[in-house]
């Protein structure tokens, strides 16, 4: 597994960035919606006989339609039970069509070719809001990440879904809007708030708490006109710092700036002390990667000048070393456990 390290620049400072990339308007909001059916026209690529519920499904598709078919006596391999799922966008309206995902639940080895009968679409409620039916096409989901695995049991029904029942969400007749910040942080509700209110000139936003800020309409405007002004307004923001690894595919990204506190970490073979100096040591036999780092061979020690000591220089700095990926995934988590990272970290 060949790791990959994207290392990307957040900068320390508070950087502009408009109202609407931070933060959701609450109550505006996508829904999920989802329902079962089947999948018919396949090359005997179907669901076999061991997929009772997928027997039975046809058969009472056929008494539907007055013909008495007993499940024990279909054979066909041309049908595929399906679960289907969709996002319903906030503001859809009767009529609107939409792609949806179909992914068979069976044993059928492929979806190619085949067409998603008529499929109710019910939301949590247990109410019905879209209708879902069409050709499936199974191109573009055959292949994950960078390799080729396949994938032909999932596919897509482009346009396939239409609303039926809307969501009505009535923002025209109120006079109070809550927004919702993305990531919670007592700093950027401050910043969003004062944000707003230098931006009006008057007190029309408050934080409520580290996420929701509390907006009221000013009265010489509608509340579409004042939410499209409000989420174009600049502010001061400052990004939370993370590191996320994916596991899988051995791929870490990090701000180049998120720092690491000194620490003595034994992983294996691998025996790591981070130790913070004015000048970085230079023992025998040791690599310089540059002026702020140095690597002495010998004993595995990180030395890095003070204040540079990052997860940056310490990727690149076990990279050297040997550390396979999955070494380095393993130490850093380790690091993060010990509390010598702040950062967050994630893993996918």
């Amino acid at each position: 597994m060949k790791l990959f390290i994207l290392l990307i620049f957040f900068l320390s400072s508070l950087s502009a960035t408009k109202i609407s990339d931070v933060s959701n308007i609450v109550g505006v909001r996508d829904n999920q919606i989802i329902g079962y059916s089947l999948v018919v026209g396949l090359k005997k690529t179907g669901d076999g006989t061991t997929s009772k519920f997928t027997l039975q499904s046809i058969s009472n598709m056929l008494k539907a339609m007055n013909i008495d078919m007993n499940a024990v006596d279909i054979k066909s391999k041309n049908v595929a039970a399906v679960v289907v799922t969709a996002t319903m966008k906030p503001f859809s309206r009767q009529g609107d069509k939409f792609d949806i995902l179909v992914s068979s639940i069976g044993d059928a080895k492929s979806l190619e070719g085949g067409t998603l009968l008529m499929t109710p679409l019910k939301g949590v409620d247990g109410k019905i809001y879209a209708l879902a039916q069409g050709s499936v096409s199974i191109g573009g989901l055959n292949t994950r990440g960078s390799g080729t695995e396949s994938h032909p049991t999932t596919g897509v029904v482009y346009n396939g879904g239409l609303i039926e029942r809307e969501i009505n969400i009535d923002l025209y007749h109120q006079k109070y809007a809550t927004l919702s910040l993305k990531d919670a942080d007592f700093k950027n509700a401050v910043a969003v708030q004062k944000a707003i209110n230098r931006f009006y000139n008057t007190q029309v936003a408050v934080a409520l708490d580290p996420r929701s800020i509390k907006l009221k309409k000013p009265k010489n405007k509608s509340m579409v006109e004042f939410l499209a002004e409000v989420q174009n307004v600049d502010m001061s923001y400052k990004a939370k710092s993370k590191i996320v690894i994916n596991e899988r595919t051995g791929t870490i990204v990090a701000g180049v700036e998120i720092p690491i506190k000194p620490v003595i970490l034994t992983h294996g073979d691998i025996t790591i002390k981070i130790v913070e100096s004015d000048v970085p040591n230079k023992p025998a036999g040791a690599m310089v990667v540059d002026k702020n780092l140095v690597i002495g061979l010998n004993e595995n020690e990180i030395y890095t000048k003070k204040g540079t000591t990052t997860v940056a220089n310490l990727v690149r700095s076990l990279q050297k070393l040997g550390a396979s990926p999955k070494d380095i995934i393993s130490i850093l988590e380790a690091i993060k456990s010990e509390g010598s990272i702040s950062a967050d970290l994630e893993v996918i």
